[in-house]
């Protein structure tokens, strides 16, 4: 290893070590695991809850996808009687969504919906090779022997729904809710329109908004500051010839581009167009700029695929649309998945997120047996926004950083040789690539994990400009690298939070217990 790798792997060690010293284990939540008693249901045959629950449904769920499909699930195997409501019960067709990272798979296994995966022809993913200039590559695996999941995003969430509407106090109801109703200051309810078009009411003691990116319901809730820094733009690759079968890909180069297969004969690419409106798909612009731009980043062996994709002309776009977690305690109601919390997608971590919020809240709600009481339980659940934000930082974090970083110019030298450290530090190995990985994932959710590798890509990048031998103009890079880097470390992580992020028993609602409860409800059927 020449004198480069080993000035960045000594600052490397020694930040490594002063983390180590000075952090601290989080607290697990501690919820009693009560046995409840169900409440005994018909069903329309069919495997969905058809009984009507005329007021006595526990909880709304507004949103079918996979936060609030995992959810229902969830709660309903607790015993909560579960009312979903979603736009659209036919099967989903999207272009993001579609991997599902280590961590989300462990999650997943947590709800019990482990088997959602089997039989759609999903993929096992194992590694990730990165790509950057001139040929340069790194494999990346995950450690501890842990997996990915790639699959047809529309296939997932159906199984997901199929599971949840097998419970029998699960009512699965395409319909399209149009507001909250609200008493007393408190949610009640939400009034919604049937396939039909009828226009209903449905009431619960708690309502659970996860109606997605392009949620409807959120402005009532929370202070959403969203951004659209790009567009994704998503083809689907065929007949190709891979040297490694069960391998994803970053593609780091002028543009950002993620691969990964979502079925035995399909891979998923996803390409990053910086700027507020992306080049037109109907005037021949979008195909045009991939082939020109896009297409001679690509590695060799999916070049031919990417060419035919394009001229199959199945060319499909989503705004990247970034939110920091902002909701305000609202009596009665509540936000989760997407409609909560967006981050760029180049990590694929959404979906692991979202899950993770899943298994917290199901973890909180568990010791009570009575939502009913609106303003007690919407003070416990304020506990919800400090928890989360471990597994939610890291990956929320990362995905900023990686987009901001590789999505810059090359005409800053500063910001060129970021990227170039930021690859070389991948390339690493060790506990340097295996510690991005498991943080990448959703394996490793400690902040200050994530704070090291940040600030030693720096030193690295520091010390790859200064040795062997420091010029003035190589001290004026590294100076500008310094502010570069903190410019864009810092702003994220104050967006994120840091002091609930980092000091989260400085945080009253950090220390929220359930409400005192009779056992009265549970005894009556829930």
């Amino acid at each position: 290893m020449d004198s480069k790798h080993i000035f960045g792997g000594v600052i490397a060690a020694f930040l490594f070590g002063f983390v180590v010293l000075y952090s601290s284990r989080r607290q697990k939540i501690k919820a009693s695991e009560k046995t409840r008693t169900k409440k005994k249901l018909k069903s329309s045959g069919n495997g969905v809850c058809r009984s009507n629950f005329a007021g006595n449904t526990d909880v709304i769920i507004v949103g079918a996808g996979v936060a609030g499909s995992a959810l229902a699930y969830a709660l309903a195997k607790d015993g909560w009687r579960v009312h979903v409501i979603e736009r659209d019960l036919t099967e989903p067709d999207r272009i993001v969504g579609e991997f599902l990272q280590a961590g989300g798979c462990i999650k997943l296994a947590e709800l019990g919906l482990e088997d959602c995966l089997d039989g759609s022809d999903s993929q096992t993913v194992f590694s990730f090779a990165a790509v950057h200039k001139d040929g340069k590559r790194s494999a990346m695996s995950y450690p501890s022997n842990a997996s990915g999941r790639g699959f047809h995003y529309g296939r997932f969430v159906q199984k997901l729904r199929e599971k949840a509407a097998s419970l029998p106090n699960v009512n699965l109801e395409q319909g399209t809710v149009t507001s909250l109703v609200e008493e007393n200051g408190s949610i009640k309810g939400v009034l919604y329109k049937t396939k039909a078009g009828q226009e209903l009411a449905a009431s619960a003691s708690l309502t659970i908004v996860c109606d997605g990116c392009f949620s409807n319901l959120r402005s009532n809730l929370c202070s959403p500051k969203i951004e659209v820094p790009s567009y994704s733009v998503g083809l689907v690759l065929e007949d190709y010839n891979l040297p490694y079968a069960n391998r994803a890909y970053f593609i780091l180069k002028d543009t950002i581009s993620i691969a990964y297969p979502i079925s035995s004969k399909e891979i998923r690419c996803l390409v990053d167009v910086p700027g507020p409106k992306p080049p037109s798909i109907s005037t021949g612009e979008m195909a045009s700029y991939l082939k020109t731009v896009v297409a001679p980043q690509m590695p060799a062996e999916l070049y031919n695929a990417f060419i035919c994709a394009i001229d199959k002309g199945n060319i499909r776009t989503m705004p990247n649309r970034i939110m920091p977690a902002s909701s305000y305690p609202t009596p009665g109601a509540f936000l989760i998945g997407d409609s909560l919390n967006m981050r760029d997608y180049v990590t694929g971590g959404g979906m692991t997120v979202g899950l993770s919020d899943v298994v917290l809240l199901r973890d909180l709600l568990r010791p009570l047996n009575d939502l009913s009481n609106a303003a007690s339980i919407c003070n416990y659940l304020e506990s919800f926004c400090v928890l989360r934000k471990p597994s939610a930082f890291a990956i929320n974090t990362l995905a900023s950083t990686l987009h901001t970083v590789f999505s810059s110019s090359d005409e800053d030298p500063a910001r060129k040789e970021m990227k170039e450290a930021f690859f070389n530090y991948l390339s690493l190995g060790g506990v340097f690539s295996d510690g991005l990985m498991a943080l990448l994932s959703g394996l490793n959710t400690n902040p200050l994990s994530l704070v090291f590798h940040c600030f030693a890509m720096l030193a690295y990048a520091v010390g790859s400009l200064l040795l062997p031998f420091p010029t003035p103009k190589r001290m004026c890079i590294a100076a500008r690298l310094v502010l570069v880097g903190s410019g864009i470390i810092f702003p994220i992580l104050k967006a994120e939070g840091i002091r609930a992020t980092f000091f989260p028993a400085t945080m009253p609602a950090y220390y929220r217990t359930p409400p005192v409860q009779s056992t009265g409800h549970r005894e009556t059927g829930k």
